[in-house]
């Protein structure tokens, strides 16, 4: 972090066929060695399976109900009081919120077995706009550490 001038956020072009920020910030985060394209394609053709499998809902929909069964509201973050290091929960900035849920469902589509990425990450977004999956696992257990190290909330930065 510079010590005198802010940080200018860049801006995320929305991608070309869903129109969707999100969307490209996903194909951002999946991208691998600066291909693009390679991730793109990925991506779109994740979203033409879950097209394919969910005929009555449309994969923008699922994608976004994925992201947002996926994102968490606290987190906690060691504190250092007295030569004791505590687990204070704290409230996540919402940019972080929306980085960690894209993260973790990359993270756990990629570490499923067999079959190609656009399967995986298809099979990863469908559980987890249906609440289940290893990305909802990890939210909830944030949750839960959150909630456990609740009595040291008085520790807040």
């Amino acid at each position: 972090m510079p010590r005198r001038a802010r940080v200018q956020r860049r801006t995320i072009l929305p991608d070309p066929i869903y129109a969707n920020v999100g969307v490209a910030k996903f194909v951002n985060c999946l991208m691998l060695r600066g291909k693009k394209s390679v991730a793109e394609g990925i991506v779109y053709s994740a979203f033409e399976r879950i097209r394919r499998s969910s005929r009555s809902r449309e994969p923008l929909d699922i994608f976004e109900q994925a992201m947002r069964n996926v994102t968490p509201i606290l987190e906690v973050k060691p504190k250092r009081v007295g030569g004791a290091t505590y687990q204070v929960p704290v409230e996540i900035r919402h940019d972080r919120r929306q980085a960690l849920a894209r993260r973790w469902i990359i993270r756990y589509a990629r570490a499923r077995s067999g079959r190609s990425m656009s399967d995986k990450l298809a099979a990863e977004l469908m559980d987890a706009a249906n609440g289940m999956g290893a990305s909802v696992k990890r939210k909830e257990d944030t949750h839960k550490m959150a909630e456990s190290n609740k009595a040291f909330s008085h520790f807040r930065y």
